[in-house]
């Protein structure tokens, strides 16, 4: 897949120091894109300064909060493609503070899309939706065509703000793509809190000698995708008029055991205690049972392809980590 239309593109990303936004803007900084990093660098979320060390000199750095409605105006009027990340991430978080997830998740999308509207020529923006706008699936693998039926407050202000990317996409002509991701894991996600990348916190407390709590006997799947996999995801579509104005899932297509993903990342550090404990109430109410998409539909779109398997993506996982933990538990540097 070429790249090259980034050279010189003027790239904004929300969420820019988290996990999947740093790893974008790593990509396209070494396409030779423009870019911009915007983050409100909010606790307890995954900015970190650490994710974006070795490109800094070469990537603009906005804090500000997308819930700020006159944020956009020049940012979005100075971009061709923006990466929108920003989210309240938290499943049980949004269970919690309801009015804060619908704040940044849903009202943040709008000031972006309302910024992209009032542009002559607005920018394409690729939207980072969730497994979680599903629910408990009615049928495996789960596809474009799947009924929506979330089981939480994130999900559906997930959902809720996909809706509002295509309608702008239908009415006014603002090309939006919407990737609905699964369980993305790998290097530079935040390794000190479990709301989200369970992944990567697993393996945190396997490096520090912590037990790894299992909810039961852990027997729910799930669909593991590698974050390079998701990358080159959001730049298939980026490069892509097709996929303008659609939604597609991204995942490896492989449903794996939950426990059978805690025993890999054992086997990757070398070490780990499992212990299982009963599955909380409110946990076990907005749980899913069994995960895993059809990534056909992008496939066939893009030609994009899932390359990593859970294996070598926690062993590569593993070695990061094993270079980096420190900056990881801790956050460096100043904003």
């Amino acid at each position: 897949m070429s790249t090259d239309f980034l050279k010189g593109k003027r790239v904004l990303i929300t969420g820019g120091l988290g996990f999947i936004g740093s790893s974008i803007a790593r990509r396209v900084t070494e396409k030779g894109a423009r870019v911009t990093i915007l983050d409100a660098c909010l606790e307890p979320y995954g900015w970190n300064m650490a994710n974006i060390r070795g490109i800094e000199d070469r990537v603009r750095f906005v804090k500000g909060d997308i819930r700020d409605a006159g944020l956009f105006g020049d940012l979005a009027g100075a971009s061709d493609v923006v990466f929108h990340m920003a989210a309240q991430v938290g499943r049980e978080i949004s269970m919690e503070q309801p009015l804060l997830d619908t704040d940044v998740n849903c009202t943040g999308t709008i000031h972006l899309l309302e910024a992209a509207r009032a542009m002559k020529k607005p920018p394409k923006i690729i939207f980072a939706g969730s497994r979680g706008q599903v629910g408990e699936p009615e049928y495996l693998p789960v596809d474009e065509k799947h009924p929506d039926h979330p089981t939480d407050i994130y999900g559906i202000n997930k959902l809720a703000a996909e809706q509002y990317c295509l309608l702008y996409h239908h009415v006014y002509g603002i090309p939006v793509t919407s990737l609905r991701l699964n369980n993305v894991y790998g290097p530079r996600c935040q390794m000190h809190a479990g709301f989200y990348g369970i992944l990567n916190w697993f393996m945190s407390n396997a490096m520090q000698d912590k037990p790894i709590t299992v909810y039961a006997e852990g027997l729910q799947t799930r669909d593991y995708i590698y974050i390079d996999d998701v990358v080159d995801a959001f730049m298939a579509v980026a490069a892509s008029d097709t996929a303008n104005g659609r939604m597609y899932y991204v995942g490896s297509g492989r449903e794996t055991v939950f426990i059978d993903m805690v025993r890999e990342i054992c086997r990757a550090v070398g070490k780990g205690e499992i212990v299982h404990v009963p599955f909380p109430e409110s946990r076990k109410k907005i749980d899913i049972t069994r995960f895993v998409v059809s990534t056909e539909k992008l496939e066939k779109d893009t030609g994009w392809k899932a390359k990593t398997d859970l294996r070598s993506g926690i062993e590569q996982t593993a070695r990061f980590y094993e270079q980096h933990l420190g900056d990881y538990l801790n956050r460096k540097g100043n904003v």
